[in-house]
């Protein structure tokens, strides 16, 4: 309940009442971020869990900063979250859809929860009067937001642009930065056909530094796909360069930073690090799914094609390095795609780690976001149906899995991982993060794309095998 003092404080700043529909990474992050900045928010989920935790003042995710955030927006009394979507719509003047978009088998994306959430608004709309605006957060393709915009009016009875707007808003969040992503973006895009619409989206940016663009609907559909295989391409051109590098034993990322310095031509240094496949929950769906985009109209894009396959060789290469230690325990420091997170959508640690459990390796596994997540209940649900074999052998003990195992595999640069060297002598380090510029470590040490940095001669001992090697 808002008090006398909190209604002024919003009314001089020209506050909103917003519902998010989704209470994932970016709908956990939006309303946290949104609620900081003064406007009331009202989650809306259909996992109870999900919104039992934000109406306790606990986020659904990990990431950085977002604990506190939640908790400051639920004390003032300016973040709730429900199971009723009558209620968020009732007691809001913009609804953000912000639910997921898995990919189906084929690559296309399933929108089953995007069309569900318009319905759900359509039918709340039924009993509203206002001025409704729907602003589609979620990844989605081109033509998403009509036919939103199509099942609003059915379910509603109500016309679109006069009674209510529809807006594409894609989120350019990376997990682990997702807060000072929300707050400092490069740009804030609005895909709109309402001025109306428009108008009040100005005004709740209106503090968010980066441009404001307002542009055509399906322009601001597709940017999200664009942005995110471009990065993918990044990060697989920057491998590529790396496995190059290594075969001659020069140091790839001395390579890579000169390559970065060009700041007219090359852009930007983000991605451009040779290292580990990328994974997450962006990357490999969007770059998927605008390849069966250009499939389905019949346009051939072979540099976009051969993305994927050149990240399934950075798994290949990482498990043939890691087998090449000879040894039969292996400890992998970190089991999210990247630190800061819990998420395991598309960990590409993740499939070598099954690769090595199937191959009979003895496996320890440490991450303290998924540990955290698998006791608060965040992501309990994912581990234990998605990865049964892996749920037993994950811990918050980093100690306890580099102490017994002879392989360490460092897959993220978690601040944790900058002791390894000097408190575990001895041992094989396999390092597919570039956690080190340079070592003088007293045991073996590789870096999946990059020449030797390791000066100790130590380096150069061979390792005695304790698993059997064959050449069929």
């Amino acid at each position: 309940m808002l008090t006398v003092d909190m209604r002024e404080e919003r009314h001089r700043g020209e506050k909103m009442d917003i519902s998010m529909f989704g209470l994932g990474y970016v709908g956990c992050v939006g309303a946290a971020c949104l609620a900081d900045m003064g406007h009331r928010v009202i989650g809306n989920d259909i996992s109870e869990n999900k919104v039992n935790l934000i109406n306790q003042g606990k986020p659904t995710i990990i990431e950085a900063e977002i604990g506190e955030l939640v908790k400051k927006a639920h004390d003032r009394g300016l973040l709730e979250a429900t199971m009723d979507p009558q209620y968020a719509v009732s007691q809001s003047e913009i609804s953000f859809i912000v639910v997921g978009t898995p990919s189906t088998r084929e690559g296309h994306l399933n929108l089953d929860y995007i069309f569900e959430a318009a319905r759900q608004i359509g039918e709340a709309l039924r009993h509203k009067d206002s001025f409704h605006i729907i602003a589609i957060r979620s990844t989605v393709l081109p033509g998403t937001n009509k036919k939103v915009g199509d099942i609003i009016e059915q379910s509603s009875g109500k016309k679109r642009n006069k009674d209510f707007a529809v807006v594409s808003n894609p989120e350019f969040l990376r997990e682990g930065t997702a807060v000072q992503d929300y707050k400092n973006p490069p740009l804030t895009l609005i895909g709109t056909d309402s001025e109306t619409a428009e108008k009040k989206f100005r005004e709740l940016y209106k503090d968010i530094p980066g441009e404001f663009i307002a542009t055509d609907i399906e322009v601001a559909e597709i940017m999200k796909y664009v942005n995110n295989t471009y990065h993918g391409l990044k990060i697989v051109f920057a491998n590529e360069i790396g496995n190059i590098c290594k075969a001659m034993n020069i140091d790839s990322h001395k390579v890579m930073d000169i390559f970065c310095k060009d700041r007219q031509l090359n852009i930007s240094p983000y991605y451009f690090k040779p290292g580990f496949a990328y994974g997450g929950s962006c990357l490999p769906k969007d770059s998927k799914a605008l390849r069966t985009l250009a499939h389905d109209l019949y346009v051939d894009v072979p540099v976009i094609s051969a993305i994927n396959p050149s990240n399934e060789l950075q798994k290949k290469k990482a498990l043939e390095i890691i087998e090449s230690k000879g040894k039969r325990k292996i400890g992998i420091l970190g089991l999210s795609f990247k630190e800061g997170t819990d998420d395991l959508r598309y960990s590409p640690i993740i499939d070598v780690a099954e690769a090595l459990l199937g191959k009979g390796y003895e496996l320890s596994i440490y991450d303290k976001n998924v540990r955290i997540s698998q006791m608060t209940g965040t992501n309990a649900d994912f581990i234990e149906a998605k990865l049964p074999h892996l749920h037993e052998r994950i811990t918050d003990d980093l100690d306890a899995v580099c102490s017994q195992c002879e392989v360490l595999v460092i897959t993220n640069r978690d601040k944790d991982f900058d002791c390894i060297p000097e408190k575990y002598p001895h041992k094989a380090i396999v390092d597919l993060a570039r956690q080190y510029k340079e070592l003088d470590y007293e045991g073996n040490y590789e870096g999946i794309s990059w020449g030797n940095i390791n000066s100790n001669p130590a380096q150069k001992e061979e390792l005695v095998r304790s698993m059997m090697k064959t050449e069929f």
